[in-house]
């Protein structure tokens, strides 16, 4: 199972980029959880851009999309909002649809996202992604002297709370695979 992982922080020292690492190292067997760094490369979203032959950054950004099974995106909140980012990203694929039915899962590294949080959930669920409620955490990391994946995982708790939120996501996501497999 291939999972996609999008950090909305473009800070080099990002808390949720080094969540997403913690997820990496932490994957339940089967799952390859892999980190898309691409996210400040995407040009800003211009509708008279996305032609054939599409921008190399957008096209690798929509085939990795395409080959994942899972997406997992990890967000903070600025402004009261979505990073413009992510933002952007998620711009580029709302008419080119690899989203539609993509099982998603959220990660936060902060308790106070919660206006971002539901922002985002509308944003995904307006472009037909399933989020996986059972497969969203948040580790409150706010405050807190984290800024590598180690960091994060020596703090109570958290190790259990990734992977429990993993291995809800891979249940999910093998599940709609199969419902798939059924109905094809």
């Amino acid at each position: 199972m291939k999972i996609l992982a999008i950090s909305g922080s473009l800070r080099a020292a990002s808390t949720n980029m080094a969540l997403l690492r913690a997820a990496c190292r932490l994957a339940p067997p089967g799952m390859i959880v892999s980190l898309y760094d691409g996210l400040g490369h995407l040009p800003i979203f211009n509708p008279d851009d996305d032609i054939e032959p599409g921008i190399p950054a957008v096209e690798d950004f929509r085939r990795r999309l395409r080959q994942s099974d899972g997406v997992l995106v990890a967000c903070p909140e600025y402004a009261h909002g979505v990073p413009g980012g992510l933002k952007n990203a998620l711009d580029w694929i709302v008419a080119s649809g690899e989203l539609v039915d993509k099982p998603m899962a959220l990660f936060h590294a902060s308790a106070r996202s919660d206006i971002s949080r539901q922002a985002l959930a509308e944003i995904l669920v307006t472009m037909s992604a399933r989020l996986i409620r059972e497969a969203t955490v948040t580790v409150p990391l706010l405050g807190r002297n984290v800024g590598e994946m180690d960091d994060i995982l020596i703090q109570p708790g958290v190790e259990a709370d990734i992977r429990a939120a993993l291995v809800g996501f891979a249940t999910a996501v093998g599940a709609m695979r199969q419902t798939v497999a059924v109905a094809g």
